[in-house]
């Protein structure tokens, strides 16, 4: 699943005159009265009391961003404050409002969907950084005035950005602890019901007192001392003690912190899930440097403050995922020590023997669920009944008979013709559209397995697909492949080489508005940082995974995504050692009619069919395993092997692409 990543003004669905049928899917406010489709909010009430809330404060607008406490991406129910004031349920956007005004941001994967789910009371924009909103502040709210934030909504990059942009305009943040949204939100969801867990010792192969030595290890060696490790992610305390929950959807997180110091250790959840078993597991019992003392949840920022308050103490965090309310009570600024991500986050990034084993386990699994839904779509969709909904209903179905399974790992992108042009559209009652042959078809979905997550994305055609469709799936398909086959030094970073996934496309005047890759966990998120091919990602080393995902979108028309998740592995070279490549780990074969061969390199084609040879290699036996004989033989017909041409552009491609790749890491060095 395409992460938000750098996002493109590209190849997005147009705003206006999107139907299904002859039905009109997008808001149209130009019009007397309004037109608002069936999937559209009524957001009148919840403004109306929202402003109230805001009158005795004296704030001149409310900022509320699409996240919880934990900087999340994924969020409870609980949490969708966003969702609930604006009607919009995208994954990431912010909302100001004022007296008179309310307005939402977010990016281009998510434009059309705002259209279909807001009323009239509010205003789309798209350009959604700090400083575009800092400066419709200044414009729309008068000099003197102060903008209202949840800091435990914010993180501390969001609220010096702000601080930064409006100090100059007379203008400036209020921090307003109570939530003003949870005011007004008279029906929000509880915290959910059910247990914590930890892990079977079959999936761990470190147990948690080992993780915690690991990062006390990483403390006493750091050259500021930190005395204090401050873990806010919710990713982060579920790795640590080996535990998992389910208060995120499709994710198996609980709300939690950590206060790790060199001889004590505080885990600070909600008390009343955690059984006999899960204290007796923790040591919560004991005194000691390996002994779990358990605090409320809601203690944190209390417990915190008390700790900072004792002389000569120094607290590390990373800045990406602690909220603004906890950092700003550390003081002064010698007591604090900050870095992009914790230690727990980069160490977790490298998966350790018996993690990298049961992940890839997991995905042969999986790959057999993918090829169930491809196998009978292709009997199924010529009959005419089939829908968007029905074949992501169909592949969460087959994943959920698989060993070890725990649902899927996100909302399943099953899209036909113009919704696939959406990168990250879901099917819903009102939005399915039925599944024909003349249309491509784009299904990116995921599982959670007791032993590792997965994504994956294919796009097929049952009929007969256009030159262009063919060119451009090809053309992303080689994106795919350049990635897969690089071989690069240990410590390089995505960024790197994000290029090779789109220099197919470029060559033709094509490209894709979101991020190539991210990372991607076991039995945890399925997008998992500090992993990927973006800016802010950290340097790839052998154990890592991560999803390779170049895409196409012709608006209201088609889209194409090709997604495999690898594996980064050590590679001998002929001279150089330190070398590191991808082992792709996801095993479902790609729509033949959709592959150009002509277009491709003869090395292209024979990683093609090295990648199906393994196919058989691993998912053949699954499926004799399972039974699924007439899945088998669809496996095989698609994963013949390809004609290799002989062709003098297999050195050229190579050159080029060693020159690409070079060129880069000198701009990375300078």
């Amino acid at each position: 699943m395409p992460s938000c990543g750098w996002l493109l003004a590209l190849s997005v669905a147009a705003l206006t005159g999107n139907t299904i049928g002859n039905k009109q899917t997008e808001r149209n406010c130009s019009t007397y009265p309004p037109y608002l489709p069936s999937t559209a909010v009524n957001t009148t009430l919840q403004l109306q009391e929202l402003r109230a809330q805001m009158l005795p404060l004296n704030i001149a607008a409310y900022i509320i961003p699409g996240t919880d406490a934990h900087l999340s991406e994924y969020i409870a129910p609980r949490d969708a404050r966003l969702a609930f004031m604006t009607g919009f349920t995208g994954s990431a956007g912010t909302a100001i409002v004022t007296h008179t005004k309310a307005t939402l941001w977010t990016d281009s994967r998510y434009w059309v969907q705002a259209e279909r789910q807001m009323d009239c009371n509010w205003e789309l924009e798209k350009d959604g950084s700090i400083s575009r909103l800092a400066e419709w502040l200044i414009s729309e709210v008068p000099l003197g005035s102060e903008i209202g934030f949840d800091p435990f909504l914010f993180s501390i990059n969001m609220e010096e950005g702000y601080s930064v942009e409006l100090q100059s305009s007379n203008r400036s943040l209020k921090s307003i602890p109570v939530n003003l949204v949870d005011q007004v939100w008279h029906t929000r969801p509880p915290i959910p019901p059910g247990d914590l867990i930890h892990l079977p010792d079959r999936v761990i192969q470190r147990s948690w007192q080992m993780k915690v030595e690991r990062i006390r290890n990483e403390m006493s060696n750091s050259p500021y001392k930190p005395t204090a490790l401050l873990l806010s992610a919710l990713d982060e305390t579920a790795w640590l003690f080996n535990m998992r929950g389910g208060d995120i959807p499709y994710n198996p997180f609980f709300y939690s912190y950590t206060l790790l110091t060199m001889d004590e250790i505080w885990l600070f959840l909600h008390m009343h899930r955690v059984t006999e078993e899960l204290k007796v597991y923790l040591n919560t019992s004991c005194k000691g440097p390996l002994c779990v003392q358990l605090k409320s949840y809601d203690s944190v920022l209390d417990s915190l403050k008390t700790y900072v308050e004792q002389p000569s103490v120094k607290v590390w965090l990373g800045t990406e995922y602690t909220n603004y309310a906890l950092y700003e009570i550390i003081t002064p600024q010698d007591k604090l020590l900050t870095s992009s991500y914790s230690p727990v986050l980069t160490t977790k990034a490298v998966k350790d023997e018996t993690e990298q084993r049961i992940l890839r386990d997991a995905h042969v699994r999986d790959a057999v669920a993918v090829i169930q839904l491809l196998m009978w779509l292709e009997t199924a969709v010529p009959k005419g009944r089939e829908t968007e909904l029905t074949a992501a209903e169909y592949v969460n179905n087959c994943r959920s008979k698989q060993k070890d399974s725990k649902g899927p790992s996100f909302d399943t992108i099953s899209a036909s013709g113009p919704n696939a042009a959406l990168a990250h559209y879901s099917p819903t009652k009102e939005t399915s559209r039925k599944l024909t042959v003349d249309e491509m078809y784009l299904v990116d979905s995921g599982g959670q397995y007791l032993d590792g997550t997965t994504d994956i994305t294919r796009t097929v055609h049952w009929g007969t697909p256009t030159s262009m469709q063919k060119e451009a799936f090809t053309r992303v398909l080689m994106g795919n492949i350049e990635i897969s086959q690089t071989i690069f030094p240990t410590g390089t970073r995505g960024v790197n080489m994000e290029m090779l996934g789109r220099r197919a496309l470029w060559e033709v005047g094509l490209n894709y508005g979101h991020g190539t890759g991210h990372g991607v966990g076991n039995y945890f998120g399925v997008h998992e940082w500090p992993v990927g091919f973006q800016g802010n990602n950290i340097p790839f080393r052998a154990g890592m995974f991560t999803s390779i995902e170049p895409g196409y979108y012709k608006e209201n028309d088609f889209g194409i995504r090709i997604e495999d998740v690898a594996v980064i592995v050590p590679v001998q070279t002929k001279y150089g050692h330190n070398y590191l490549t991808f082992d792709t780990v996801s095993l479902v074969p790609y729509d033949r009619k959709l592959i150009d061969t002509s277009l491709l390199t003869s090395q292209q084609i024979q990683w093609l069919n090295n990648y199906y040879e393994t196919i058989r290699k691993l998912v053949g036996p699954e499926l004799d395993r399972q039974g699924l004989h007439e899945e088998k033989d669809w496996m095989l017909r698609n994963t013949e092997p390809f004609a290799v041409p002989g062709s003098s552009a297999t050195a050229c491609s190579s050159s080029l692409t060693l020159v690409l790749l070079a060129v880069t890491l000198f701009h990375d060095i300078i």
